[in-house]
């Protein structure tokens, strides 16, 4: 190797560690000049980190997309659509704890509710929207009358812990996949439309 290769890759190598130390390819969607959006989710196998995306491209693309897990500071934002996988009727713990010790700074800010879930593949309707958005995610969120949806998920054993792997395994319950990007997307645009 020539010297000067050697000394230009040394350089790069090092400018690469001089980077943030929390990058997230997501943060970097393009934001529109004076909107400040943010899509919160939670999930378990994937199917709600997809239907985030897609929301937010229902939304131009405007809108940051953050992983629960994540504990992101959403301070900055003024509009935050809230969502997440459903399990026995609930969201993730995380999702719950979170939405509880940032109840007061997310409160005026929350634009929309979504959840994905199973629903034995049938198609949701007002049942589902009560019973797990209203009585639930809006109830932990402290908000009501803004757009919602509720999403037919997806089913990757796979990518399941090996808990719920091996109950769905016990009910014979095959990998499906029924999230659609179409929905999601006009839902992003339906939230964007309503402020």
């Amino acid at each position: 190797m020539k010297k000067r290769t050697f000394i230009k890759t040394t350089l790069l190598g090092l400018a690469a560690f001089a980077l943030p130390k929390k990058v997230s390819a997501l943060e970097y969607y393009p934001n529109g000049p004076d909107k400040k959006w943010a899509v919160l989710y939670s999930t378990w196998c994937g199917s709600s980190r997809d239907a985030g995306v897609w929301i937010s491209e229902g939304m131009d693309g405007i809108a940051n997309v953050f992983d629960v897990r994540e504990n992101p500071d959403l301070s900055d934002y003024e509009n935050i659509v809230v969502g997440g996988s459903i399990r026995s009727g609930v969201t993730s713990d995380v999702m719950q704890e979170y939405l509880k010790r940032n109840a007061g700074l997310l409160k005026s800010k929350i634009r929309g509710l979504f959840v994905v879930c199973g629903n034995r593949m049938e198609a949701p309707g007002p049942e589902q929207t009560k019973l797990l958005i209203d009585d639930h995610l809006a109830k932990l969120c402290g908000v009501s009358s803004v757009p919602s949806k509720v999403f037919l998920g997806r089913v990757t054993l796979g990518l399941m812990d090996a808990q719920a792997r091996e109950m769905m395994t016990r009910m014979n319950m095959p990998e499906y996949d029924n999230l659609k990007r179409a929905e999601c997307m006009a839902f992003g645009r339906e939230v964007l439309e309503s402020i």
